[in-house]
């Protein structure tokens, strides 16, 4: 009886001495995300330790599971939530508010490295709450080239793209690490009339690999790959486009055709550092790559996405998308970036599958700036040296102005527009200008677009006579086209399409291209990944009534 007493009494020494250190914990309730016997607006260090880990999906933040796993809404791999840093009880960076539209990626808009456009949305309070109450942030998809940007930002080169902008693409995860693949392939026929029109078929083509590399919590390294099979399916000469001009074929200046690109149209690698929740900078070295000139382009621009042909403007606007040997230094605060590059002023040889020689012989300068969601502005100056090889001695000054205006209708809609204006000062040849209004409208499987064009070419341009050369003639292009998608969200779109587009241009130039009515028509298949849907465009109903 004695011994059954002396253990009882040991027991119970124990199981108080237990109870007084438990007592210095308060015990965690796991479903209302607070201390059970702490006031429910506390919150410390001990709830974040006392938390189970939980796991989201990179695509979906409102999905929140206990446990490892698959998204239920897109498959992607779950990814473990980060635990936010908490220097003050209540952090702007934490704070449950949605975010304004008022502001930029760094700014009030969004939480610093961990966000972007794809925060949970207030429609969904309860996986809100989950998630900040809890102190943690889905790790959440940013640009390759700045730390401090959405993916859904990033175009070609350091250029934006509107926030809200939908991304077609296939995303991997490697860890921390990301993959995004983009790409189109457009086989088709297409016809242009005049005398000097053609007709073939043929497959315009490109695809695009961006990583990016987390370097701790603030810095980051990406690296891209464009490549186009052009040399192979347009040949050298590239495909008919009425007044196109630019570059050289056979030591021929290229006219009325559009250039096929070269194999290898980027190979690029950015080093991005965060200071604080509105100041990043990167540095940007492309060879080939894309200086900061121009708004993005033309193919990396949804209101052109489904268009197969080239802008007529190109040459005025965006054509130094492939520059073998580029370097930018960019400065962004908030949702306004100012950077500028040297670059090679020459642009690329006729053989397509080469590394040309880098010259930094050229510079330009870029100042960017997206007031919403929705909208993305720049205007930007170069000086271009020697960019036809064909004409060693010109030098060419180009000032570039764009707005780009997206706007979310719902689920799997969207409508699209670019505006943009560019102008060359050509040693010899003065200033000519250009124009160019683009627009696209997306509705489940349908997709109209229009294309309106107004160029100033020369008559040294266009491969006149010489009693022509020295003239300036305003040229035009009205394109409308529509595509079906056969298959649509299925991880691959491809959409049976038509085109077609009228020329204007002054009587003057009949003699050399007939007196008939300048028109193109094309069929073509439009072959690209699914669209990767995003917050920005998941909740697009309530974007178009914020910016309203």
């Amino acid at each position: 009886m004695k011994t059954r007493i002396l253990i009882l009494s040991c027991a119970i020494s124990l199981a108080a001495r237990a109870i007084a250190q438990v007592g210095a914990i308060d015990p965690f309730d796991y479903r209302s995300g607070q201390a059970a016997n702490r006031p429910h607006a506390e919150h410390d260090s001990d709830r974040e330790h006392a938390q189970k880990q939980k796991y989201t999906c990179p695509m979906h933040p409102e999905v929140i599971r206990d446990y490892p796993g698959s998204c239920p809404k897109c498959g992607m791999k779950l990814v473990p939530l980060k635990e936010s840093k908490r220097s003050t009880p209540i952090n702007r960076e934490q704070a449950p508010n949605p975010p304004s539209h008022g502001s930029g990626a760094a700014g009030a808009q969004r939480p610093t490295f961990n966000d972007s456009s794809h925060l949970p949305h207030p429609s969904h309070p309860s996986h809100e709450m989950d998630n900040n109450e809890h102190g943690m942030m889905p790790m959440q998809m940013q640009s390759s080239i700045n730390i401090a940007d959405p993916m859904s930002r990033e175009s070609s080169g350091t250029s934006w793209l509107p926030d809200s902008t939908p991304m077609y693409g296939k995303m991997f995860m490697f860890g921390e690490d990301m993959l995004m693949l983009h790409g189109a392939i457009f086989p088709r026929y297409t016809n242009v009339s005049t005398r000097r029109g053609d007709d073939r078929i043929d497959a315009p083509n490109w695809i695009m690999g961006m990583y990016s590399h987390r370097l701790g919590e603030s810095a980051e390294i990406g690296t891209r790959l464009m490549m186009s099979l052009d040399p192979l399916t347009e040949g050298g000469r590239g495909y008919p486009l009425l007044f196109q001009t630019g570059e050289s074929w056979n030591g021929q200046p290229l006219h009325d055709r559009q250039h096929p690109h070269d194999l290898f149209d980027e190979l690029s690698i950015s080093f991005s550092q965060k200071f604080d929740s509105d100041l990043s900078a990167y540095l940007y070295f492309g060879y080939p790559g894309e200086p900061a000139l121009g708004p993005p382009t033309f193919m990396h621009r949804l209101s052109a996405m489904d268009d197969p042909d080239a802008p007529i403007g190109h040459h005025w606007q965006d054509s130094t998308h492939v520059t073998f040997g580029v370097a930018t230094l960019g400065a962004q605060w908030r949702n306004l970036k100012i950077e500028g590059s040297i670059f090679t002023g020459r642009e690329p040889d006729e053989n397509r599958y080469d590394f040309d020689r880098p010259r930094f012989d050229s510079y330009s300068g870029r100042i960017s700036w997206n007031p919403t969601q929705n909208l993305a502005l720049q205007v930007s100056h170069g000086y271009i040296k020697s960019p036809e090889a064909l004409e060693p001695d010109l030098k060419r000054h180009r000032t570039t102005a764009s707005l780009i205006y997206n706007f979310p209708l719902g689920a799997d809609r969207n409508w699209s527009n670019t505006f943009v204006w560019g102008q060359n000062h050509d040693t010899g040849e003065g200033k000519t200008q250009s124009f160019l209004i683009e627009s696209n409208y997306q509705r489940g499987r349908d997709t109209v677009y229009l294309r309106w064009e107004r160029v100033e070419k020369s008559g040294h341009e266009l491969v006149l006579d010489p009693p022509d050369e020295s003239r300036v003639f305003p040229v035009s292009a009205y394109t409308i086209g529509y595509v079906r998608d056969l298959s649509h969200g299925n991880g691959l779109d491809i959409g049976l399409g038509t085109q077609f587009t009228i020329n204007d241009r002054p009587g003057s130039l009949d003699r050399y291209y007939g007196n008939d009515l300048g028109y193109a028509f094309q069929f073509f298949l439009r072959i690209r990944p699914s669209l990767h849907s995003h917050g920005a465009h998941e909740h697009g109903e309530h974007s178009a009534g914020m910016e309203k």
